[in-house]
């Protein structure tokens, strides 16, 4: 099927910074008119906003997507501004508020990191894949994409913050459960793994991941950034991916390798 809408309308959730401000401005860079969201107010954003590309083919929604009210409100937001949806990149997340190890950490962290980590995602996805398989009865020129950002963390221990690790594990198998029901649809969806990216949220362990770096923990010996991971949702996102779905990108400078 050919998708030749030059008004492709990707959603990225927590897309105020970090990792998910990189994918819209990539993708807003590429002609999406690009849909970010995040708790923040709209006043707070704006100056982000403000910097894309081409900020005037933007919207920002604030909604919390723990919440299953914010959830529909993104959906029908988006379905009465833009009439489709092409594109949704679940992108939100936390890391736990404290590390705690696994022996001390408690039931309020992994209840809050897991609940909006996996089960919002979950939700989210099956929110937005019900409406894309609706959309695909009634347009044409239709050929929507689901990607999922975990982590290394889905395969690497973390005893000091088990809450994520599990949680990014779980996005792996709701990745592979989506990409298997949607596939009788047309619907590929992917998953990407990112490795140590330099965001607000790797700046308090920046040393420790410095020294490590230089250590060789990663075959390619740098910090990546959200312009790493944005690429590689490019290219989830151009078509050239779909024969394959289910599929994972380690964007990790070579961590994933076993090495002796």
């Amino acid at each position: 099927m050919s998708c030749t809408n030059s008004k492709k309308i990707a959603f990225i959730t927590g897309s105020s910074r970090g990792i998910g401000y990189g994918i819209a401005q990539e993708l807003n860079q590429e002609g999406f008119v690009t849909v970010m969201s995040g708790t923040s107010t709209s006043e707070k954003v704006a100056e982000a906003v403000q910097s894309l590309p081409f900020p005037e083919n933007s919207l920002y929604i604030q909604g919390d997507i723990s919440n299953a009210q914010d959830r529909r409100n993104f959906l029908d937001t988006i379905l009465s501004s833009f009439g489709r949806i092409d594109l949704l990149v679940n992108n939100a997340g936390v890391a736990p508020s404290a590390r705690l190890d696994i022996l001390q950490t408690t039931e309020e962290s992994y209840d809050r990191v897991m609940g909006i980590n996996l089960k919002s995602m979950f939700f989210l996805t099956q929110l937005f894949a019900n409406s894309m398989i609706q959309l695909k009865t009634q347009l044409s020129d239709y050929c929507p994409r689901i990607v999922n950002i975990s982590s290394m963390s889905s395969f690497t221990s973390s005893t000091n913050r088990g809450e994520y690790c599990i949680s990014k594990a779980g996005i792996s198998m709701v990745t592979m459960l989506f990409a298997d029901k949607l596939a009788e649809t047309g619907i590929p969806v992917f998953e990407i793994q990112p490795g140590i990216i330099a965001t607000d949220m790797t700046s308090g362990v920046k040393e420790k991941y410095d020294k490590m770096i230089s250590e060789g923990i990663t075959p390619i010996r740098r910090w990546g950034t959200p312009k790493d991971i944005a690429d590689a949702v490019s290219v989830c996102a151009s078509g050239k991916l779909d024969f394959a779905t289910g599929q994972v990108l380690h964007v990790d400078g070579g961590f994933h390798i076993q090495r002796l």
